[in-house]
């Protein structure tokens, strides 16, 4: 059996050999992530060049920074006890007394209102702004720690007007343009405006380049539905999103922005420590394994590593053991998911625009529903974009979904949908060319045997149209016996 979740893996150019990428992607590793704010454009470069030397089935995601806060470089700590009144301002260069915590964006003390709270360093110390003053807020120490420089800023509730894009994030995204990477994930993003930022971008470079959002914050929940209209998929960011929500909200909250991403045929991500104690151990705890499996029973896409591959110290082992968690709920999923379920969602994704829309959905639904009645062996598809596929994946069908792509691109773009597997054709002249060289090419790879049931959905009047017929018959007769 296949593995249909999808796993992101993030690579730092600290241990990117050739043969090291090439046992996590033996091992089920589908999307490398480059995480910029620990990244230069020289160690990015070095991981993209080794990433493309293992398989151009990988895909390439890249990390902005994002609108993020982040205190001020000290030339010393500061240790601070519960109950202390200390200041807290943007940068003030004629102000440096060791009572003044400044931090990295001038409109701080604008922005954040009375009574807010103040997390520092993930949440390890809180502030509570006790009263504004024209430079500073004055604030009260809620538990004794000691403030670093240069460690994240959150603010609960407040609205804070960052710009969606610093300057190295633009510089980023010229050079994610230039080394034609498939993905860029956007950090803290608060509304659709955010991903426009980023996609002005891009269109002004004329890329192809896709915008994952990153929700971090509960603005970003708040808005999810016209983020994900806009974004070509989410990741749930769930470390800072944690602090911002407050941890025993965010499992409904992720539940909900899967159900959301699912229906609206966006890729979905789950990251943030799913397996972080394999950081430093070689098996994970058995809450760990219980988040990656309840992520899949939620439908996600994909999960993400982060320290456990990037400078953990059992990198493979953390991607061997999330394919296994993977492969082991996928099995049992059609335990927990009903066909009443399955249709459900299937009448949600006939919400469509246009008439060929419509038609494709039609069709797509169909296809589903056949292919669960009749148990058959695997659903197979021609693209040129993706959209039809993602709209087959977005089922969450047992069956696994055969993506024949005419472009390398594309082809990498599916390497975040689940269920998806992928390869690279060349146009066919005719349909029946394409499927017969999709069925002796999956013939050969041992996708399934000639007596095997099989569904074809493609459309044969061009990309516009959209997808235009079924076939669900046996192997064999498709290629009336003979196979090359």
């Amino acid at each position: 059996m296949r593995k249909k979740t999808k796993i992101v893996a993030t690579i730092s150019d600290f241990n990117c050999e050739v043969d090291f990428l090439q046992q996590l992607f033996d091992n089920g590793m589908n999307v490398v992530r480059i995480n910029t704010a620990h990244a230069s454009f020289d160690g990015a470069k070095k991981v993209i060049e080794n990433v493309r030397k293992v398989s151009d089935k990988i895909a390439l995601l890249v990390d902005t920074k994002g609108p993020e806060i982040r205190t001020c470089p000290l030339t010393s700590e500061i240790n601070v006890k519960e109950g202390q009144i200390i200041r807290v301002a943007g940068k003030l260069p004629e102000d440096s007394s060791k009572d003044l915590v400044q931090v990295n964006y001038k409109n701080f003390v604008t922005d954040v209102p009375n009574g807010s709270k103040i997390l520092i360093d993930d949440g390890a110390l809180e502030l509570q702004v006790i009263m504004k003053h024209d430079k500073y807020l004055e604030c009260k120490v809620m538990n004794s720690g000691i403030i670093q420089g240069k460690k994240s800023i959150n603010i609960p509730k407040a609205h804070i007007h960052l710009p969606a894009l610093t300057p190295k994030d633009i510089d980023f995204i010229h050079f994610a343009v230039e080394q034609k990477l498939d993905f860029i994930a956007h950090s803290f993003v608060r509304n659709k405006e955010d991903i426009n930022a980023v996609q002005k971008v891009l269109d002004e470079k004329e890329s192809p380049i896709k915008i994952i959002a990153k929700i971090e914050n509960e603005e970003g929940v708040k808005n999810i539905e016209e983020i994900l209209d806009v974004a070509y998929g989410v990741m749930v960011a769930r470390g800072d999103l944690a602090i911002e929500i407050s941890p025993e909200k965010l499992p409904g909250v992720q539940k909900r922005i899967v159900s959301m991403a699912i229906k609206k045929r966006r890729p979905v991500i789950i990251a943030t420590q799913m397996l972080h104690s394999m950081i430093e151990n070689p098996r994970p705890t058995r809450a760990e394994v219980n988040d990656v499996a309840n992520a899949i029973y939620d439908g996600t896409d994909a999960i993400m590593l982060s320290g456990e591959t990037a400078y953990g110290k059992y990198p493979a082992e953390a991607v061997s053991m999330m394919k296994r968690i993977a492969k082991e709920v996928e099995s049992n999923t059609n335990t927990f998911r009903s066909k009443l379920q399955v249709k459900a969602l299937a009448r949600k994704q006939l919400k469509i625009s246009s008439q060929n829309d419509i038609v494709s959905a039609h069709l797509i639904k169909s296809a589903i529903d056949i292919s669960e009645e009749l148990d058959v062996k695997a659903i197979i598809s021609d693209t040129t974009s993706g959209r039809n596929i993602r709209a087959l994946a977005a089922y969450r069908s047992k069956h696994t979904i055969y993506a024949q792509c005419y472009y390398k691109q594309t082809m990498r773009k599916l390497a975040l949908s689940y269920g998806v597997h992928v390869d690279f054709m060349e146009k066919p002249k005719t349909h029946e060319m394409f499927v017969k060289n999709a069925l002796n090419n999956l013939i050969h790879k041992k996708a399934f045997k000639k007596d095997n049931l099989v569904t074809i959905i493609a459309g044969n009047y061009g990309r516009s149209a959209g997808v235009t017929y079924i076939k669900v018959t046996a192997v064999s007769n498709l290629l009336n016996g003979e196979v090359e």
